[in-house]
């Protein structure tokens, strides 16, 4: 089978969990690139994005956005957004990624930055 499709498999399973674990609380999407990290706060309710944050803004300019450390300032960058959005209860949504690494830092950021899932 193709690595494409696959990968699409397994973002998909775990969508649907989500969406049978909570349909209240918004989903904290996240993306991994090879250079940079990307989440967001969706309200899939409203179809809305309400807070993003990825190591590509000025804020969060370092050497690269593609290690721990960025990862996690993305993360309580994004809590701290979603927090003046009124967003405290999200749902994780780790894609079709291992919850590893640059996923798990950025997951233990949020938490840090005080968003509960």
């Amino acid at each position: 089978m193709n690595t494409k499709t696959l990968s699409n498999r397994r973002a998909q399973r775990n969508r649907a969990k989500l969406a049978r674990a909570s349909t209240i609380r918004p989903r904290l999407s996240v993306f991994r690139s090879s250079k940079h990290i990307y989440a967001q706060v969706i309200d899939d309710a409203r179809g809305v994005t309400v807070a993003a944050a990825s190591s590509i803004e000025e804020a969060l300019k370092s050497k690269t956005g593609a290690n721990v450390e960025a990862a996690a300032a993305v993360g309580k960058l994004l809590a701290e957004r979603a927090k003046e959005a009124g967003i405290s209860d999200v749902v994780f949504d780790r894609g079709g990624y291992i919850y590893h690494g640059r996923v798990k830092a950025l997951a233990d950021g949020a938490r840090e930055g005080g968003l509960n899932f």
